[in-house]
């Protein structure tokens, strides 16, 4: 296994962009608007009354950002592994959803209950569960699974992915600070950056792991 290190995958995520930029940002615009669209459509708004209508659709658009966050992750895993072949239709990945959705709410709650316990146990949860998404759609495994295997893989790096969570964050952050639209290279390259941590703890970094066909 290689050495996770907060430059290479900052690097790798760079490199990665700009061989085919265009395709990146335009899967990204894309992914955006579409979660943006359906968020101004359905979402009931701030102190609307709760009815039968207004709760479907708040379900409704919580589903479309989810299968939004689920093509994301897919489409930088294969961007990531070979960005010739990426496409936007890779933003379309909906066999996994369940399963995805599964280990969100396994994830989400045990981050939530770390949280209220003591905020450092909820950060440290949140750091070694970060890649369960990831093995659901790129290994096909269940939600306890990819559960499990996220926490082993992440064992004794926690300290290296918060060092690169805070690199993304202050990426972003400059991002934010060049008017905005650094913000669509900066995202992109953030999100290769995590794929390619996760490739590198998963010892998968030179022989990717392809991602299951939806």
């Amino acid at each position: 296994m290689e050495k996770l290190s907060v430059g290479a995958c900052i690097r790798a995520g760079w490199e990665i962009f700009k061989k085919r930029p265009l395709i990146i940002i335009g899967a990204f615009v894309i992914a955006m608007a579409i979660s943006g669209i359906a968020s101004s459509l359905l979402d009931p708004g701030e102190g609307a009354p709760v009815t039968a209508a207004t709760t479907l659709m708040s379900i409704a658009s919580a589903i479309i950002g989810i299968f939004v966050e689920l093509g994301l992750v897919t489409f930088a895993i294969r961007a990531h592994d070979n960005v010739e072949t990426a496409k936007i239709a890779d933003l379309w990945n909906p066999s996994v959803f369940l399963r995805y959705l599964g280990a969100q709410i396994l994830v989400g709650l045990t981050v939530v209950v770390g949280l209220i316990l003591v905020i450092v146990p909820g950060v440290i949860a949140a750091l070694g569960l970060m890649f369960a998404s990831y093995l659901v759609i790129d290994k096909g495994r269940g939600p306890l699974e990819a559960y499990k295997e996220s926490w082993h893989m992440t064992k004794g790096h926690k300290m290296e992915l918060f060092l690169l969570v805070l690199a993304v964050i202050g990426l972003n952050i400059l991002g934010l600070l060049a008017l905005v639209v650094g913000l669509l290279v900066t995202i992109p390259v953030s999100m290769l950056a995590m794929v390619h941590a996760y490739r590198t703890l998963a010892g998968t970094s030179s022989e990717p792991t392809p991602v299951p066909v939806a």
